[in-house]
């Protein structure tokens, strides 16, 4: 018969580390005060030994739940995956356990979904907000929420983003010291900050160029690919179509790629947000603004993990930058 192997203790992290038990408490429990090299040999002698915490135990003693909530507008989006990646990978870490629900961008839904989570006595939620809305955010009130990707209207709170902003500005003077003339734009809903964020990238490339806004060539839809395809349709049969045009995000670049494999449209050049699988083998892709994603999401789970900890007051915002990929 093969012999039971002994359970992983903190007492065997301890020594595997070269730190004391209660140091490998504190970082389980996200202290934040712990020194991050110390942080990190702890976490890698967790993970090489595979020590797990009995949570049940674990809560009876602390009486919490080292549950946190994540909230996505949907799951089959590969953006939003890669953030609750990202989320998930670190609090695993420290041994938190994640409920996660989509809202479906309904706020209903969204209303529900946070409600399912107080009533779970959660530590913390992040979310990625379906709406600009926030007054059903009150909900949480008591619990520490991190918002991602965008900002909800009257409700103060932590949130990472990317620097929407600078990304869009970075591919669009880009496009226009190398020979653009007429740079379209396809957004998401302007009700989005980061759908407002990346337009007000475009249009302050175009005036720091001295180049007037062509109102006939910005349009605006839903991040949907269906949207994508419809927008590029009426640009592309414009009697002049622009030379370059700039997708928001990559579901819209996929609908949009649809439309352009049905006919040639010789000298266009495409923009897009998003390094997603595929977007760079779209038709007439030219430049692809990349978001960290799962950085994102390991960002928000410290800021949680700060804020369920007490070691902060102060409401923080975090705008990672973007980075710019040239496939010409």
């Amino acid at each position: 018969m093969t012999k039971e192997q002994p359970s992983i203790t903190v007492r065997d992290v301890a020594a595997k580390a070269g730190v004391s038990t209660a140091t490998v408490s504190r970082v389980l429990n996200g202290d934040p005060k712990v020194r991050p090299d110390t942080a990190e040999r702890v976490q890698k002698a967790v993970s090489l030994l595979g020590y797990r915490m009995n949570q049940v135990a674990r809560s009876l003693k602390t009486k919490r739940t080292h549950t946190i909530g994540i909230i996505a507008p949907e799951f089959k989006n590969d953006f939003f995956m890669s953030i609750v990646t990202g989320i998930e990978d670190t609090l695993k870490q420290i041994g938190y356990s994640v409920v996660l629900c989509s809202s479906r961008e309904n706020r209903k839904e969204e209303a529900e979904r946070l409600q399912l989570l107080k009533e779970k006595n959660t530590e913390g939620v992040i979310i990625i907000p379906g709406s600009n809305k926030g007054e059903h955010f009150n909900i949480m009130k008591g619990t520490p929420v991190v918002l991602v990707d965008r900002l909800v209207e009257g409700f103060e709170s932590d949130a990472v983003l990317s620097d929407n902003f600078q990304g869009s500005y970075d591919a669009v003077q880009y496009s226009l010291k190398n020979g653009a003339t007429h740079i379209g734009f396809i957004g998401g809903k302007r009700t989005l900050t980061s759908a407002k964020e990346r337009y007000g990238g475009y249009k302050k490339a175009l005036q720091d160029n001295h180049r007037k806004s062509e109102p006939e060539i910005i349009l605006f839809g839903d991040y949907h690919e269906d949207s994508g395809y419809q927008l590029m349709k009426t640009l592309m049969e414009r009697e002049t179509p622009p030379d370059h045009v700039f997708i928001s995000n990559y579901f819209m670049h996929l609908g949009a790629a649809r439309y352009l494999l049905q006919s040639d449209h010789k000298g266009l050049h495409i923009l897009s947000f998003d390094d997603l699988p595929l977007a760079a083998f779209f038709p007439y892709a030219s430049i692809i603004v990349a978001q960290p994603m799962e950085r994102i999401g390991r960002e928000a789970a410290k800021l949680l993990i700060q804020r369920i900890n007490g070691s902060r007051a102060d409401t923080k915002i975090i705008r990672l930058p973007t980075s710019m990929r040239i496939l010409e």
